[in-house]
């Protein structure tokens, strides 16, 4: 009996020291596995940078940065495109205005350089510098402007009659063929006819007041935007007519979307054949019984022989021409923006 307790004993005694053991084994594993992670989350923490360092920490891929952000690295690299394409094509730049205005130079040195070296009489020619000097004294002392605001203010005035009158006469004529028929032949005549072999009619009717200049800038300044109009309208695209047709636009509508679109480039011809006409009549007119524009200065100039003051106001004649001419270019590519260049 006492044998059988021992051994008894003896088993309750392994048993407790084999569950003892396994739980300091698993005590033990579990302080190392701590041990050893508890290091690398502190390396973890001790790498990363902090704010109170001043580093920024790079956004989770999902976070959303602010606006601003976003917004100034790209119109940096925006204005920095642009900057280099501009000093990529800055040679080109140069070499085409170079190109154009290397005739303009050419010729303002042959006429400084010709009367100071006795090719022409500079009595009658004076250099380029000294008709510079008389257009600035001019500009100082306000006679420039004065009779430039009095010749502008009558050629735009007749030019502006002109183009409300012969667009929609020349759409009228160009569209409708009992209107050419009954206006055809009475257009002949009259076109015909210059402006200024009719300009002592115009001053023995109006008078030799604003109204005659004016009118007679409007008459010449017609014909060229009349026939223009009129070609225009009658060479509009047949296809683009019959697309049209078969949408069943009404008659403004198509007058509006197709053949007005359509009919720009040419029109804008004639309107600017109209617009260098429109000053050069109005020089001639105005040498005849006027007391202000730039035709009065340079035929008092002649008069008085104030040769480089007669030059000057040539000049400027010129470059309000070149002016206006820019002006119209500019306003025929806007209004014809719907065309798809050639080159693709």
């Amino acid at each position: 009996m006492s044998s059988t307790t021992g051994t008894t004993a003896e088993k309750a005694d392994a048993t407790h020291a084999t569950t003892t053991t396994r739980e300091i084994t698993t005590t033990d594993a579990t302080n190392t596995t701590e041990a050893v992670q508890a290091p690398s989350l502190t390396e973890s923490a001790e790498s990363a940078p902090s704010p109170e360092a001043g580093t920024s920490t790079a956004p989770a891929p999902g976070a959303s940065s602010p606006p601003n952000a976003r917004r100034v690295p790209s119109l940096t690299a925006r204005v920095r495109r642009t900057a280099l394409r501009t000093v990529r094509r800055l040679p080109y730049l140069l070499l085409k205005g170079g190109t154009k205005s290397a005739a303009i130079v050419a010729l303002l040195l042959l006429w400084e350089i010709a009367p100071r070296a006795g090719l022409v009489d500079r009595t009658f020619l004076p250099p380029f510098s000294e008709v510079a000097d008389a257009w600035w004294g001019l500009a100082a002392d306000g006679q420039l402007a004065d009779n430039a605001r009095a010749s502008l203010a009558r050629s735009f005035s007749g030019f502006g009659i002109a183009v409300a009158v012969a667009v929609p006469l020349g759409v009228l004529i160009g569209w409708y063929r009992p209107v050419a028929d009954l206006l055809g032949p009475l257009l002949e005549v009259f076109r015909n006819t210059a402006a200024l072999a009719l300009l002592p009619v115009f001053v023995l009717l109006l008078g030799i007041g604003e109204t005659s200049k004016i009118s007679i800038v409007v008459y010449a300044c017609t014909w060229p935007i009349l026939l223009n109009t009129i070609s225009a309208v009658r060479h509009v695209d047949p296809t683009l007519l019959k697309l049209a047709k078969s949408m069943d636009l009404s008659a403004p509508r198509l007058f509006q979307k197709v053949i007005l679109p359509a009919s720009v480039p040419v029109m804008f011809t004639g309107i600017r054949l109209a617009g260098a006409v429109s000053i050069l009549v109005l020089v001639a007119a105005e040498m005849i019984g006027a007391k202000a524009g730039l035709g009065y200065l340079i035929n008092a100039s002649q008069y008085n022989f104030a040769i480089p003051q007669m030059y000057a106001g040539i000049i400027t004649i010129s470059a309000i021409g070149v002016v206006f001419n820019q002006f119209l270019v500019s306003v025929e590519r806007r209004l014809s923006s719907w065309r798809v260049p050639a080159d693709g």
